[in-house]
């Protein structure tokens, strides 16, 4: 019988050979082709029994309800024991069949349990090898990989396979697919591999490839582990090398371990010791780096954290997966400034305690009354932040030296609810903290506000619905006047509700209104303890970096201010006063005439860094605008509605004009319009090309009253900050 026959006649038994069948074709095919022994395409499993309830009636097609999306099958059908969810438990037995080739291959996937999530061969009733899929945490894949075994010492004897679920908890399940019997050796079941070095210097340099599978990596120093992550380790071509702080244990012999490492991975001898990062590019250089905003050394950034000035520092901690391109592993990482434009880097603040112990958004404020008690003895100033533990709840750190190192409340979690993202702030009238929460009781979002004296002990206050994560509150005075002062409650999304606050309770007088109309902005969090008074803001400025050894930034620091409309307070953006420190000699134009055809006023710009300022009168133009790095900043004169990008806005003519301000880094836009009452971030279309601008007038002729083009500096200076 022909490998084409055999297939079919597989198909046509549901994948699954009968044992006479199995032993006929494969005791008379030695050296031939390899043999499926099960393929799973049929509708039920065949000759194979089944017991309990985790495996169905038949081979699943996709993700069963409830269960991530699966990959790395071969056809449509393949063993899912998640039927009862990780619920359910049973086996799935094959035929008995004869071993007449020298390996087993198979793909596997699922929970990583021994003896409970697991692929058994049986030889007289007995477990002669084992194989299980790579999950026993939260979080991983439902990818199904190759493995196989050696089976020539066990030629000639009869054997089954056994399918086995028998956990119940997380990744309590197993999948299977394509048996084959084979001479050629297929891949191992990853092992555990470790390697041992004497730490003496700064950094472990990590080889990570993007997109390559994650591994967990642990760092044992004393028998304890000390750092621990998901990272996707390259055994071929290294994208870039993400750098592990080992400082604290310089001298030192430790362990690296690296599990489920592929059989005759050679990536642990390409670890390499390092006092400073390692870089393909010179660092802050690189092709895509934004240029006067904030991004990361390397590794991915989200959320801003902790934003608090102390002491003439801007401090920025943020949500970072040191250890990667895309989202994992979280941390917080660590910045200063001492005007908030320049940044320097500081090493990781907060570490996840343990490995799934992510450390999530937070915040962070000055304990200037040292209502806590933690205030240690020196000049410094006490720093107190609150995070979400996600294996624990709402957590308390502090920090006696300007935020360098912190310590934990020994009394966490403070609190335990069902969401995440404390927000601290200070209620002056009532001389107490309060703790804003993003909360998801009883199935719906809310913003939960607790109150405490102390920083250690809260209490429950209220909540209010229609937010999610990342809350934020603040008090502004309307256009200025102390004596007209106002609360703002925003969230992720920055859409804001006004109205007032007595310490526990927040009272709306609007309903929830638009924030950022742009695509690219997300999570902001404002400076707490500003010293002149102004509420500055800095949002998660979500513009990739494709091939970049970091991923994301941060937006431009904004100063906020409420000012009176027709419709009531609403919220203002402006460019922190702070980007002066960066602008260079302008070219200023005045009473240009533009027309569809004409002459362009942008034509010969070539500033890769720009700060454009533009005052336009319409007059019979039906669009006019830019094109700025391939994006258009386009105002519908008719509708009078402004595009950035693929994003809308409405913007009123004021005094038959519109008035924009646009900032123009490499892989980013910020528009302001409508006297900041409009703020569209944006990412550019053309990216790490050269930069090219130009001057867009549709339908009849305008006037570009003023026009400012000035050329920005570059944040990073001459050379590497440490």
């Amino acid at each position: 019988m022909n490998v084409p026959r055999f297939r079919r006649c597989v198909s046509l038994l549901g994948g699954l050979l009968p044992a006479c069948l199995s032993l006929a074709l494969i005791d008379g095919a030695s050296g031939a082709e390899d043999q499926v022994f099960a393929d799973f395409e049929g509708p039920t499993y065949g000759a194979w029994k089944a017991t309990g309830d985790a495996f169905g009636a038949g081979p699943a097609t996709g993700a069963l309800p409830g269960q991530m999306p699966l990959s790395g099958f071969i056809g449509k059908g393949f063993v899912n024991s998640f039927h009862h969810g990780d619920a359910g438990t049973g086996t799935l037995t094959s035929p008995e069949f004869t071993i007449t080739r020298g390996y087993v291959a198979f793909r596997i996937g699922g929970g990583g349990f021994e003896g409970k999530t697991c692929l058994n061969l049986l030889v007289e009733g007995k477990v002669v090898r084992s194989a299980t899929g790579p999950n026993t945490t939260s979080g991983g894949s439902e990818a199904l990989e190759p493995s196989g075994w050696d089976v020539r010492d066990l030629a000639g004897r009869k054997a089954s396979l056994q399918v086995v679920d028998a956990a119940t908890g997380g990744w309590g399940h197993v999948n299977l697919d394509q048996v084959v019997f084979t001479d050629r050796k297929p891949p191992g079941q990853p092992r555990t591999a470790t390697r041992e070095v004497v730490l003496h210097k700064h950094y472990l340099q990590l080889p990570v490839k993007t997109g390559a599978k994650q591994r967990r990596l642990a760092l044992v120093v004393g028998g304890k582990v000390v750092r621990e992550c998901d990272i996707e380790l390259a055994d071929g071509e290294v994208d870039w090398w993400a750098p592990m702080d080992v400082a604290p244990w310089k001298g030192s012999m430790a362990t690296i371990r690296v599990e489920k490492l592929p059989e005759g991975s050679g990536v642990l001898a390409r670890v390499e010791q390092g006092d400073s990062i390692r870089a393909t590019e010179p660092l802050y250089r690189e092709r895509l780096r934004p240029q006067f905003h904030f991004s990361p050394r390397r590794g991915w950034n989200n959320d801003p954290n902790g934003l608090v000035f102390s002491q003439g520092e801007y401090h920025l901690f943020y949500q970072n997966n040191p250890y990667g391109w895309n989202w994992g592993n979280m941390h917080w990482a660590h910045a200063v400034s001492l005007d908030l434009v320049h940044w320097r880097e500081l090493p990781i603040a907060i570490y996840p305690r343990e490995y799934g112990d992510s450390v999530f958004s937070g915040s962070a404020v000055v304990d200037r009354m040292n209502t806590s008690g933690w205030r240690a003895g020196g000049k410094d100033e006490l720093l107190v932040a609150a995070f979400t533990s996600t294996g624990r709840g709402e957590c308390i750190v502090y920090s006696n030296d300007r935020g360098r190192t912190w310590h934990e409340y020994e009394g966490n979690p403070v609190v335990r609810h069902q969401g995440r993202d404390p927000r601290l702030f200070w209620y002056e009238p009532g001389k107490h903290w309060v703790m804003a929460l993003y909360d998801e009781a009883e199935g719906k979002q809310w913003i939960t506000f607790h109150t405490s004296a102390d920083l250690k002990h809260w209490e429950y206050g209220s909540r209010i619905e229609g937010f999610f994560e990342c809350p934020d509150m603040f008090e502004l005075a309307v256009d200025g006047n102390p004596a007209a002062r106002k609360w703002v409650l925003t969230a992720a999304s920055s859409e804001y509700r006004v109205g007032t606050f007595d310490g526990k309770t927040f009272t709306p007088e609007t309903p929830k209104l638009p924030g950022h109309r742009g695509e690219a902005f997300y999570a902001a969090q404002t400076y707490s303890d500003m010293p002149d008074g102004r509420r500055v803001q800095v949002g998660w400025g979500q513009m990739a970096s494709p091939g970049m050894p970091f991923n994301q930034m941060m937006c431009f620091p904004c100063e906020l201010s409420l000012k009176s409309t027709p419709a009531g307070p609403r919220l203002s953006w402006h460019p922190a006063s702070e980007l002066c420190l960066l602008r260079r000699e302008a070219r200023h134009l005045s009473k240009v005439a533009l027309s569809p055809g004409g002459p362009d006023p942008l034509a010969h710009e070539k500033a890769e860094l720009l700060e454009l300022r533009a005052s336009i009168v319409p007059g019979e133009a039906t669009t006019v605008g830019f094109t700025l790095r391939g994006t258009p900043v386009s105002y519908d004169v008719a509708r009078q509605e402004l595009t950035v990008g693929k994003r809308h806005a409405p913007v009123p003519l004021h005094e038959g004009r519109i008035e924009l301000q646009i900032l123009c880094d490499r892989t980013s836009l910020e528009v302001f319009a409508d006297q900041g009452l409009v703020y569209m971030p944006s990412n550019v279309a053309e990216k790490g090309k050269a930069a090219r601008y130009s001057t867009v007038v549709t339908g009849g002729t305008a006037r570009l009253a003023t026009l400012d083009l000035i050329p920005l500096k570059s944040i990073w200076g001459g050379k590497p900050l440490p």
